[in-house]
């Protein structure tokens, strides 16, 4: 049964969040505050957290960066705040979704599923891999099979929501992919966002993958169309 952690310091939010996610199967905890949070995600190994991001003890902000200072666990940051900034500075520290109340069941539950999908790695041969699987572009390689990333033979910690997009484009090299096409194929399903999301995960890919994020010579953009990967040179 897959584990969901929930924390909402709102006890009849999480209540109706926890009901509703039994219903459809899923094993639920519940943490009322930061520290809680950080408390039950050891103890319980949960597949996906939901995480409010004004929390008493510590706020949302602070248990996702715990989090991902050892996990890549899915990450869906729950929240009333709804201002640009506070969705972008969810997704820049590693959040790989975001919601924001109120919301639909209905739609809780779709990038709930999306997500725990996204965190199966994948199968099947890349087009453009060797016998493993593997795609390299230059001195990156990307490792679907294992779900990773590796540059000049050392690993780069990527999310799943960063390695999906990643492995997206590098199935398409030289292809440029609109935001909305990266919206619809990466994110996987009909995303309630906009399309600053893509951008801030492709900045937080080049700032892991590129030896100068800011004149990026992999994860290329095509101004005012999207993005690709530049393939390799002969």
């Amino acid at each position: 049964m897959t584990k969901i952690l929930v924390v909402d310091d709102e006890k009849p939010i999480s209540d109706i969040i926890k009901f509703n996610l039994t219903k459809e199967g899923y094993d639920v905890v519940v943490a009322m505050d930061g520290r809680e949070a950080i408390e039950l995600f050891e103890s319980e190994s949960p597949e996906l957290v939901l995480l409010d991001q004004m929390l008493p003890e510590l706020d949302g902000t602070e248990v996702l960066r715990q989090i991902r200072s050892h996990s890549q666990t899915p990450v869906i940051m729950v929240t009333a705040k709804d201002s640009e900034i506070d969705k972008v500075l969810g997704l820049e520290m590693g959040a790989d979704d975001y919601v924001t109340k109120p919301f639909s069941n209905r739609e809780l539950l779709a990038r709930i599923k999306a997500n725990l999908r996204r965190q199966t790695p994948m199968a099947g041969p890349a087009s453009n891999g060797d016998d493993s699987g593997d795609i390299k572009i230059g001195a990156l390689t990307i490792h679907p099979d294992a779900y990773m990333v590796s540059k000049n033979g050392v690993d780069i910690e990527l999310t799943h929501r960063e390695f999906e997009l990643l492995h997206h484009l590098a199935k398409h090299i030289g292809q440029v992919m609109t935001r909305d096409d990266l919206l619809q194929t990466v994110w996987g399903y009909d995303y309630f966002g906009d399309v600053r999301t893509v951008d801030v995960t492709v900045r937080r890919i080049r700032e892991k993958i590129e030896d100068t994020p800011s004149h990026p010579q992999i994860l290329m953009t095509r101004r005012g169309v999207g993005y690709y990967l530049k393939a390799n040179e002969d």
